[in-house]
């Protein structure tokens, strides 16, 4: 009996210090949830759909970037490599625009967030801060984005991932969306926009930035469920262009876990969508009816 509770008690703590629960807060918009696995810490959205990670990091190596989606994101920089002007829609805990900030110190990086609980966390428990070029706007993206371009504020890239937990909010994928975000792009301006590829939105989706933005590379990898979706709105730079980057930039996104020259053959133009699809629209947003359980 002796040696039956002892197995338990160390099951139990072996579990203990396998996850912990190291903040826990109900925010306006979600519950938010810290937890400490092992050499993992992670941010996690509590939705009716299960618990989803935001952010991760390994407490081992800080700056690697844990999450493959996260890393298929800077393949923006294939086609704007020297972004002085940075939008970033969507915190979560703060590992790209800290990123972005050490790749280019001297660039200006706004963050768009509409919870000012996961500004709090982010800085708190993730190591995320504001500085003399980096800044959070604690505001709903789409108001954010409409009050740029009244002020003629213009990005060279612009970063969509602004998951609630289940998906992108749905006023954050319509076609008058899109166009209020490409109205505030560059000349050079690259948009990257972190979306899934198995949702029954897929072929809407496609076709909504397809019908704003025209040519857009389709980027996907074998190791996860998520796309991005990169488009500068003109005309895609060549693959060996895209590759000649990459290989300049591969030391610099080492230590991040970003391997970066071997993006680009990823990166497809072709359309694997149903282009009969209805554009996602004001009017038209079933986001909610059309996402995957």
């Amino acid at each position: 009996m002796r040696i039956f509770l002892l197995i338990l008690a160390i099951a139990w703590t072996s579990q203990t210090k396998a996850e912990q629960v190291i903040h826990k807060e109900k925010s306006l918009y979600r519950n938010i949830v810290v937890r400490e696995s092992r050499n993992r810490r992670c941010l996690v959205f509590a939705v009716k759909r299960g618990d989803r990670n935001q952010t991760c990091i390994s407490l081992n190596d800080p700056n690697r970037i844990v999450f493959p989606y996260a890393r298929m994101t800077f393949a923006g920089l294939l086609l704007q490599p020297t972004p002085a002007r940075i939008l970033v829609i969507g915190l979560g805990g703060g590992t790209m625009p800290t990123v972005l900030s050490r790749l280019y110190p001297k660039s200006t990086i706004h963050v768009a967030e509409i919870d000012e609980a996961v500004v709090r966390v982010a800085k708190k428990y993730f190591s995320f801060s504001e500085s003399e070029h980096v800044s959070v706007f604690v505001q709903d993206a789409r108001v954010y984005v409409k009050r740029a371009g009244l002020k003629k504020m213009t990005y060279d890239l612009i970063i969509l991932d602004a998951f609630t937990g289940d998906y992108i909010p749905e006023h954050l994928m319509t076609k008058e969306f899109l166009q209020e975000v490409k109205s505030i792009m560059s000349e050079q301006g690259v948009l990257v926009a972190n979306t899934f590829s198995t949702s029954r939105l897929y072929d809407h989706e496609s076709v909504t930035y397809g019908s704003v933005f025209g040519a857009f590379f389709n980027f996907k990898m074998p190791i996860t469920s998520n796309r991005v979706i990169i488009t500068n709105g003109r005309q895609l730079p060549e693959s060996k262009l895209m590759q000649e980057r990459a290989n300049k930039l591969a030391r610099r996104l080492k230590k991040y876990a970003v391997k970066i020259d071997d993006f680009p053959r990823h990166m497809k133009r072709t359309k694997d969508w149903n282009e009969k699809a209805r554009p996602l629209t004001d009017q038209f947003s079933p986001a909610n009816l059309l996402r995957d359980d």
